[in-house]
């Protein structure tokens, strides 16, 4: 997927169908001359209905459609005919979109599901013709109700990438490298900080022809939840991973330090995050030899103890099929 094609934020104006009104008419034929009440209902406005699509990756369809509007319902007419509804607005989004209220920010629903459909702005009903207020006191109604007035409003869609698997690390921790080596993705790699700018996705095969997820998202910097580096655009991403997958380089200064700063700026993203399992993957491995690997092992289980971790080299292919065993056994705990 092209960079500049990756769209995971859209702002839209929905505007439902309103309701058509009901109908006002007295039945008339050669043989009658006074007739009842037969005005029909008015049809129902269209609604404007967001539909998940596992085929889609992305919002860009979406950015330059700022206006989404359902059509409304006619009119009722004589002989008790009820008008025709108004024809839905259906708009498809990627898998894992959530919808919001552009004015409180809150969420109004999530699409997770191939084909779930959900309303954002449901059409207006029908008003009721003359026929349905005929009664022993009132043989002939000559009002009926209008239609119900349409739903307007802005919304957001943002994407979060559902994937089992989320990449944590700093820029050029070597997330891009893992991914290729595991998976058939091709994110864009370079010896310098940021290269990604969007989010990647990678289906990993296992064994027995069985697979899973991983999302890469860009690096994370130290105040990332407040907005620096690439901040809050791709941390959302990683709200919906099973798991978080810590990339930290061998030849880190600190690896003990880089994970605290990294666990520290998703806790105050999202306290939520802390719950996830986690794994510390130490990249770059192929620097060092098997007395460094050693002591370097310990010093990490000293410091982070309780949290699993595992030697890899995504260059040299070395640790990847334990590391994929160790991601597997996790998700399935």
């Amino acid at each position: 997927m092209a960079e500049s094609n990756f769209v995971d934020y859209v702002k839209i104006f929905c505007r439902s169908g309103k309701g058509g009104a009901g109908s006002v008419h007295f039945h008339r034929d050669k043989l009658t001359s006074k007739g009842g009440p037969d005005g029909g209902d008015g049809g129902k406005g269209g609604d404007v209905i967001i539909r998940g699509n596992e085929q889609l990756w992305t919002l860009i369809h979406l950015k330059y459609r700022r206006h989404v509007f359902a059509e409304n319902g006619e009119p009722g007419s004589a002989a008790n005919k009820t008008g025709a509804g108004g024809k839905d607005n259906v708009v498809e989004v990627p898998l894992g979109t959530v919808a919001k209220d552009a004015e409180t920010g809150k969420i109004i629903f999530e699409i997770t599901r191939h084909n779930e459909e959900k309303v954002i702005a449901p059409g207006g009903r029908g008003g009721l013709g003359n026929a349905n207020f005929k009664s022993a006191t009132m043989q002939t109604p000559r009002f009926a109700q209008p239609g119900e007035d349409a739903v307007e409003g802005w919304f957001i869609l943002e994407l979060k990438i559902l994937a089992d698997v989320g990449l944590v690390g700093f820029p050029n921790a070597g997330k891009s490298t893992l991914l290729s080596a595991v998976s058939a993705a091709k994110p864009k790699i370079a010896d310098y900080p940021f290269t990604t700018l969007t989010p990647n996705l990678g289906i990993v095969p296992y064994r027995d022809n069985r697979s899973f997820a991983i999302a890469d998202i860009p690096g994370i910097i130290e105040g990332a939840h407040q907005g620096r580096g690439l901040g809050l655009r791709f941390l959302r991403h990683i709200e919906r991973n099973s798991m978080l997958l810590f990339i930290i380089p061998a030849d880190s200064r600190d690896i003990k330090d880089e994970y605290t700063i990294l666990l520290n700026e998703l806790k105050k993203y999202n306290p939520e995050l802390l719950d996830k399992k986690r794994l510390i993957a130490i990249t770059k491995s192929d620097l060092l030899d098997e007395e460094l690997t050693d002591e370097l092992s310990k010093e990490v289980a000293l410091s982070l103890p309780g949290v699993p971790k595992i030697f890899i080299s995504s260059v040299a292919g070395y640790g990847l099929t334990e590391l994929k065993d160790m991601l597997w056994k996790i998700l399935n705990s």
